[in-house]
């Protein structure tokens, strides 16, 4: 088994979470920051894809939006996986991974997860801190990084996989 695993990282929790994957999710596993490099690859070439991201000002990083976009067919028929960090928890992180993932990929998917996120006010610019204090009313650093939601989306992901011929 090939997968790919696509996202966006702007200040490391995503890539925090996806080096996590990479440990736990079975077969070859490759990993693109879409951040830091663009995708040079065949999506053809891999059995599955994952797909992640983080909420920035109520939504997820624009170059996943437009990966997701630019493959929405080629996604339809992999096996899909969807996760999400965010600071919001229960109904209101559903309705953030909700907003950041179109409907017909939502329901392709065999797993999806929602792993927690972080305020790291060391990485933040002026106007993020004013944005966290603000929105949340935080301004020290805070973890809500959820390592149990990522090896259970891993365990769901690698027990749903199913083969599709090329």
């Amino acid at each position: 088994m090939k997968s790919l695993i696509v996202y966006c990282s702007t200040h490391g929790t995503t890539a925090k979470a996806v080096h996590l994957l990479r440990k736990r999710i079975e077969g070859d596993v490759i990993a693109i920051n879409l951040d830091k490099t663009r995708l040079h690859s065949d999506l053809e070439l891999f059995d599955s894809v994952m797909i992640g991201g983080s909420i920035h000002g109520g939504s997820i990083q624009g170059k996943v939006k437009k990966f997701m976009k630019e493959h929405e067919d080629v996604l339809q028929r992999k096996n899909l996986g969807l996760f999400l960090c965010c600071m919001r928890e229960g109904k209101e992180a559903q309705e953030q991974f909700e907003a950041a993932f179109p409907a017909n990929l939502r329901e392709a998917a065999i797993a999806k997860g929602l792993f927690g996120g972080e305020f790291i006010f060391s990485k933040m610019n002026f106007f993020e801190k004013i944005i966290a204090k603000s929105v949340n009313g935080e301004t020290e650093d805070l973890s809500r990084f959820d390592v149990e939601a990522i090896h259970e989306f891993a365990d769901a992901f690698n027990h749903n996989h199913k083969y599709i011929p090329v």
